[in-house]
């Protein structure tokens, strides 16, 4: 079963080694406790809306590309077939 607080932390945290930077460094320009961004990248800790906008802000990464990754990522563990990126682009969403 995927949880999505694991998959969210997992993406959170790639993110953060890809800029080579330290949970020190993210935690102190999110406002964030350094333990707990540690346990939301852990996946021990649910992140609010709030907290996971702050952290991308933190990582200069907008929250609409986390949260594609990540639902890349789950759509792929679950089903590799259903990945169709030319369909969901054809979809229309009210601004």
């Amino acid at each position: 079963m995927i949880v999505l607080r694991e998959v969210i932390g997992d993406e959170l945290r790639r993110r953060r080694q890809d800029q080579g930077r330290t949970l020190r460094d993210v935690s102190a320009a999110a406002a964030v406790s350094l333990g707990y961004l540690s346990e939301v990248e852990r996946g021990q800790k649910e992140a609010s809306s709030e907290l996971l906008a702050a952290i991308c802000g933190a990582l200069e990464v907008s929250i609409v590309d986390v949260l594609t990754s990540v639902t890349t990522h789950i759509v792929e563990a679950e089903d590799p077939m259903k990945l169709n990126f030319d369909q969901a682009s054809k979809i229309s969403v009210p601004v």
